[in-house]
């Protein structure tokens, strides 16, 4: 669904992300913002609406409306989009960290 995802850089902290949804392409502009408020908002109980949520406020005008109709009758579209999204947008960062 969202194998496609394509990163268009447009600063560090801003990226544009053109996504194919059943063959459809979405465009979405996740900043900073939306995504450390996805991650505040991604509890054990509240993935589906933290995902819904970021993919509607982050999704382009044009591709709202084909946005919705998958949300809606796709059950459980929301995570594997915005889990796309998230996985994209976050950073390839090697971190090693030594206990002393």
């Amino acid at each position: 669904m969202a194998k496609d995802v394509n990163k268009d850089t447009v600063d560090e902290n801003t990226q544009g992300f053109e996504v194919t949804i059943d063959g459809s392409e979405v465009l979405f502009k996740v900043t900073r913002n939306d995504y450390n408020k996805l991650v505040n908002q991604l509890g054990p109980g509240n993935k589906v609406n933290a995902f819904h949520n970021f993919l509607v406020s982050t999704v382009s005008d044009e591709g709202k409306q084909a946005l919705l109709k998958v949300l809606a009758d796709r059950p459980g579209s929301e995570v594997a989009i915005g889990s796309g999204i998230y996985e994209a947008y976050t950073p390839d960062l090697q971190v090693t960290v030594k206990k002393r």
